[in-house]
């Protein structure tokens, strides 16, 4: 099954939880599947940088796992082709909590026998998304005074995964 786009889940929503009907506790959603993202931290951190870069939301959003690993990716190469290996640290600030869920619809021939529509429409967990609120850092760099640019042009090529607006913050 292909991907939804990422309007479909960009929206905000409240955390997955799911009262049901004929018990009187909540039923949280089981089965939550497993994120994309191998690895939070790239480069060495023991090394003392003294500049820092981080990506920065323009607005509050739901960014999934794989936006997330993309980034990481796209980032890590940018940095690791023109600084190398150990002269910078890149980590990924948040982490994807929220379970988003589908419905799937059927379609074809005979879809109308088996298919309940929009009754008991509560999905099954697809992926994991991290919630983002305006303002947050998600991506940070970490690299030696001169490297500003190669910074500053990884987390470009990274803020084109992501599914808002985002900015480029020094300190």
């Amino acid at each position: 099954m292909a991907l939804r786009p990422a309007k479909c889940y960009s929206r905000l929503k409240r955390p997955n939880t799911r009262v049901s009907k004929h018990k009187p506790r909540k039923s949280y959603v089981k089965g939550v599947p497993y994120p994309k993202i191998r690895s939070f931290e790239a480069g060495k951190k023991k090394v003392e940088y003294s500049i820092k870069a981080f990506l920065v939301t323009k607005g509050a959003v739901q960014i999934r796992h794989n936006a997330l690993e993309a980034a990481r990716i796209a980032a890590n190469k940018a940095l690791e082709t023109k600084l190398g290996s150990g002269m910078y640290f890149l980590k990924i600030r948040v982490f994807p909590h929220h379970v988003l869920r589908d419905n799937p619809i059927a379609t074809g021939a005979g879809a109308d026998r088996y298919q309940t529509g929009m009754r008991l429409s509560f999905g099954r967990p697809t992926s994991t998304a991290a919630q983002v609120s305006k303002n947050q850092k998600i991506i940070e760099v970490h690299v030696s005074p001169g490297k500003e640019g190669v910074a500053k042009r990884a987390l470009k090529v990274a803020s084109a995964k992501m599914p808002i607006p985002c900015s480029i913050v020094f300190e």
